[in-house]
């Protein structure tokens, strides 16, 4: 009889050690889930830096050039539609990007062209924890390439051979 008198002083002692690990488990499994979604959105905005770079080099220092390496950071895509498109990273955007040239005066293999991204905030997904986070700046340079093109500031096999300026 004491037996069941004590196992009835314990009513509830199951759901409130079940709450405990609850919130342990759960705390420590949607920790996992947003760090991991961290780590991808760092990988995600650092390839798309240098996806940008690569695709810099070899485009014109111009406006519409711009715009195209933009898009491609953003997008992935240098003729998407902002207004269609879905970022590669939620709440990027072409005002994220800054793609400087430098010595860039047609084809050169002197010619470097950087790409980075600034001021991304990283949203948190877990209501509870909230907020943003600042993301680092990721930049990337990537130097002059000929791709098929005969380079401005390099001597050819004729001396009539012309100083290409790639297409956009």
């Amino acid at each position: 009889m004491a037996n069941r008198k004590s196992s009835s002083n314990e009513r509830g002692a199951t759901l409130l050690e079940f709450t405990i690990v609850a919130v342990v488990f759960f705390t420590a499994m949607f920790g996992v889930l947003e760090f991991g979604r961290l780590l991808f959105t760092h990988n995600a905005l650092r390839d798309a830096a240098r996806r940008g770079a690569r695709y810099a080099v070899v485009r014109k220092n111009d406006a519409a050039g711009i715009a195209a390496v933009k898009n491609m950071v953003v997008y992935g895509d240098p003729n998407a539609n902002p207004a269609t498109a879905t970022p590669i990273a939620p709440g990027l955007t072409t005002s994220n990007v800054q793609v400087d040239y430098v010595n860039f005066n047609g084809l050169q293999l002197s010619a470097r062209a950087s790409v980075s991204i600034n001021s991304y905030q990283y949203q948190f997904f877990v209501p509870l924890v909230g907020g943003t986070l600042n993301m680092p700046a990721y930049r990337t340079s990537q130097t002059g390439e000929s791709a098929g093109y005969v380079p401005c500031d390099m001597p050819s096999a004729t001396p009539a051979a012309p100083c290409a300026i790639i297409p956009n």
